[in-house]
């Protein structure tokens, strides 16, 4: 070969050799791979750093973790390992499939003179999102407001912190005062805060507190509980629950164009891609697996890793198993020793003391009962967890996933009890009987004498299970099992009669036991209600006991087309009593004792309560195993329906009619505080808690949260119940329940009457917002008529406007002894009504035009009320019943 063939080999070879580099460039991406790696090949990797497991498709080093914003940095120079990002500073606390939780908080130092802060988070590669339906971003510190908006300066939401010339509090919720948050949108790649502090308020000094605390957290349920923890220290963020970020694979856009390029398509067999929110998309496997009821964790990336342990059913037990365990019976396939059940999932275990154990989910349960004739396994109470209640399961046992799958509870399937126990409904595998034919060898009935029977419950299909043919009997899951019946015209005749006579028992039986059943609700709950009646002198004897066969007849056997309200609390019926009186009976959802007291509660209070502006309870019932109420039938809904459902209506709510209401219901509390036999606070005052009759007259409802007191107590400490938008802040943080609780709730409804907006609304920024907050904001910014409703701006005088938002900023002040009691406020409302009352006298005796009370055309009440139908509001005969469905809904409410 001459010298110019050699240069052209040389040349040729660097060519191939630069090609091979370029390729291998491109397919670790950088250090990435954008393969899809066996284990083997990921031996070499780091699998932890400090306490935190490391799993593909994060990696450390090159050629150990997915292309993209799957790399990983471990600091191993601090006494505790580390694990960042990528080359980051955002550090991760715990690591999954394809997410991970983060740290970050911000600790913004105040200074002088400087009243705007700025913070800002960008994830540090694409494909890298804040999880938008389980984080939620907090500040924390007091007089500020703060804005958050996307990546790209999107708003995303507002909130506001106030303490009121106080340092913040060490606990309570995160509701404004020292701490507010704000929920995301949707998810998002990074996100800018701006923090402005209060101008009036920037010089106050706070001894404890020097600066401000902002951070992501995954979810708010805890802060809502309790802040002590992350109030403790500006710089501990160990009790802060860390934010979760998803990580998606952004070689290519989509599942579907994925898909297409099958050398860099990183999901395995067996396993199920999903788009992501920002572009391209996550793996995970199509059915985890469980092994001996333990949950098996499975790796959508990595070779082979969504394949599931096989555990075929062995059809063929071997000879001499045990098959006694105490007093029970193991037939197979259920078995105690290795060998001798179908597999691993109908494994039991016998204890020396003769207890059957069966493994479910890790938990241990007592075996009572094995039926291969009905498919059912009955359990009583766990083991390993005795808080446990009982429940009725319906179990499937999946050949492929490996594991029993339990829709738990399930209505409806079996009545059971603590008595008799868990009763399981199970099935060999989740195939169907052709499907399990066609293999012979795994095929679970054996005996000749047998057939295969589809197991379902309801819609849902659990698989196959074996039962012996008609006319034989014994286990259809064993070779001969099943064995033939001898029946004789004597043991048929026996039989015949046997039957008779038992039908004749068994309804006799049953119709003792019904009414055994009755007379013991019947003790259970009225013991305890009469306890409470006859002890106190002021209960009205106007209150009925009324049986259960009165009010069936009532309802027609509480048919579903006299239902008129229903929800997760109860259900309640429009009836037709004897006296041909119209009521509505609330039949109530209550399985806990405490609910059944706060029952009592209401029945109590309710029957010492007499006022035109005061639902009436007519009585209840105690023959049912949930106590029944029957109140006056409410026709009209109630007034959150009427000031929110449609506002295009004006002529049904008036300004004379605001007036009027809210005095009818001043007047039912201030009575409720100061003029009952004895005090009683409502404490869930609101708009869907006043209802309105066929006159629309304001009646006050819901008394199941209420609470009465001595006539020598001004106070009682409670655990904290109410209606956010509504609930008294100093109630909220303090637990201690006053007349000036309800006083704030009711300045909320003031507040509606004068805006028609919800307590809680969505303001111009997208995001929710307390109208209490937003109308006390509107005063200090001297911009409060921007806010009020224009056909109150266009029906009432500027002073009547300026009398009722001076009595609602009263009412909203946030320290209870600064507001007005209720009899002040109802006095106060009065006197406007008589004023306005008066006025409109002087126009019609002057003969001048002026807007009736109701609608400019309505002349009677009823006219008022087909004008309320046609507006779409809830009608006549349905409203009544979801008022009061309303009313129900706090009455279960811990108390």
């Amino acid at each position: 070969m001459g010298s110019a063939g050699v240069v052209l080999c040389t040349m040729a070879f660097m060519v191939l050799c630069l090609a091979a580099m370029a390729a291998a460039s491109a397919a670790l991406g950088g250090g990435g791979i954008t393969y899809i790696p066996s284990t083997a090949s990921l031996k070499h990797c780091p699998s932890s750093c400090g306490n935190i497991n490391i799993s593909y498709p994060f990696g450390i080093g090159a050629g150990c973790f997915r292309q993209g914003g799957f790399e990983l940095t471990c600091n191993q120079t601090t006494e505790h390992p580390k694990l960042y990002l990528g080359s980051s500073t955002t550090q991760i606390t715990d690591l999954y499939d394809a997410s991970v939780e983060v740290n970050m908080f911000f600790n913004v130092t105040l200074e002088s003179g400087t009243n705007t802060y700025d913070i800002s988070w960008d994830a540090p590669a694409r494909g890298i999102t804040i999880d938008g339906n389980q984080n939620v971003f907090f500040v924390l510190g007091c007089d500020f407001d703060a804005d958050l908006f996307d990546s790209v300066r999107k708003p995303i939401g507002s909130c506001m912190s106030r303490c009121h010339g106080e340092v913040i509090p060490n606990q309570g919720s995160c509701n404004g005062i020292g701490c507010c948050s704000i929920s995301l949108q949707n998810d998002i790649s990074g996100f800018q805060a701006t923090i402005v502090r209060v101008d009036n308020m920037a010089a106050q000094p706070y001894p404890l507190h020097h600066g401000i605390m902002a951070f992501m957290s995954y979810g708010e349920s805890y802060y809502i509980d309790n802040m002590t923890d992350v109030l403790s220290s500006w710089t501990n963020a160990s009790n802060i629950p860390a934010p979760v970020l998803n990580v998606a694979i952004m070689d290519l856009p989509s599942c579907e164009s994925a898909q297409l390029h099958s050398t860099s398509y990183a999901c395995v067999n067996n396993s199920i891609c999903a788009n992501a929110s920002y572009g391209g998309y996550t793996c995970s496997c199509d059915n985890g697996f469980y092994d001996n009821g333990f949950y098996i964790y499975d790796n959508a990336y990595v070779l082979e890793g969504c394949t599931p342990q096989q555990d075929y059913y062995h059809p063929k037990p071997k000879e001499h198993c045990q098959r006694l365990c105490g007093n029970n019976t193991i037939p197979f396939p259920f078995g105690l020793e290795e060998g001798c059940f179908g597999n691993q999932r109908f494994q039991l275990n016998c204890t020396k003391e003769g207890d059957t154990l069966f493994i479910m989910g890790g938990v241990e349960y007592h075996v009572t009962n094995v039926s291969v004739e009905n498919g059912t396994l009955t359990v009583s109470n766990m083991v390993s967890n005795a808080n446990s209640s009982d429940e009725t399961i319906v179990g499937q046992f999946d050949e492929r996933s490996g594991g029993l799958h339990a829709n738990n509870p399930v209505e409806d399937v079996f009545e059971f009890s603590v008595e008799y126990g868990i009763v399981i409904r199970w099935a060999i595998t989740n195939s169907t009987c052709q499907q399990a034919k066609q293999n012979y060898s795994d095929y679970a009935c054996r005996s000749v004498n047998s057939s295969c029977l589809h197991v379902t419950h309801k819609e849902i299909f659990l698989g196959y299970r074996c039962s012996c043919s008609s006319g034989f009997e014994g286990n259809p899951y064993i070779r001969d099992g099943c064995t033939g019946i001898s029946i004789g015209t004597s043991c048929g005749l026996g039989s015949i009669f046997i039957a008779l006579g038992t039908a004749i028992l068994a309804n006799k039986w049953k119709k003792n036991i019904q009414k055994r059943i009755r007379q013991g609700y019947f003790k259970k709950n009225q013991g305890l209600l009469l306890e409470q009646l006859i002890s106190d002198e002021s209960t009205t004897s106007k209150t009925k006991i009324f049986s259960l066969e009165e009010l069936e007849e009532a309802t027609n056997n509480f048919d579903a087309t006299r239902v008129v309200g229903c929800g997760g609390h109860g259900t309640v019926y429009k009836g037709i009593l004897s006296d041909q009186r119209v009521v509505a009976i609330k039949k109530s959802k209550i399985v806990e004792q405490i609910e059944i007291d706060q029952f009592i509660n209401e029945v109590v209070i309710l029957s010492q309560i007499i006022h035109r502006n005061v639902v009436k309870l007519f009585g209840c019932c105690l023959e049912d195993e949930v106590p029944l109420l029957v109140y006056e039938f409410i026709s009209n809904g109630t007034l959150y329906e009427l000031l929110h459902l449609d506002t295009a209506v004006k002529c049904i709510l008036s300004w004379d009619d605001r007036i009027r209401i809210a005095a009818e219901a001043a007047g039912a509390l201030a009575y409720l505080h100061s003029a009952a036999s004895i005090p009683i606070f409502h404490r869930d005052v609101k708009s869907s808690n006043i209802l309105l009759d066929g006159n629309f007259t304001a009646k006050v409802s819901d008394f199941g949260a209420s609470r009465s007191l001595s006539l020598d107590e001004t106070h009682v400490v409670t655990i904290v119940q109410g209606t956010f938008g509504y609930l008294d802040p100093e109630y909220y943080h303090t637990g201690q329940l006053t007349e000036k609780s309800d006083v704030y709730s009711f300045g909320v409804i003031l507040v509606e009457l004068l805006t028609r907006k919800k307590p809680i609304f969505i303001n111009d920024l997208g995001a929710k917002q307390s109208l209490s907050h937003y109308f006390v904001e509107a005063l200090h910014k001297m911009s409060v008529m921007e806010i009020i409703d224009p056909q109150v701006i266009e029906e009432a005088d500027q002073e009547e406007i300026n009398e009722i938002i001076s009595l609602t900023e009263a009412c909203l002040r946030v320290k209870g002894v600064e507001r007005p009691i209720m009899r002040e406020v109802d006095m106060r409302l009065q006197f406007l009504r008589t004023k306005r009352l008066r006025k409109r006298q002087r126009l019609i005796e002057k003969d001048e035009d002026f807007e009736p009370w109701l609608c400019p055309n309505a002349k009677n009440p009823r006219e008022h009320v087909n004008l309320f139908n046609d507006a779409h509001i809830k009608p006549e005969g349905s409203s009544g019943c979801y008022s009061l469905e309303q009313e129900f809904v706090s009455s279960f409410r811990p108390r």
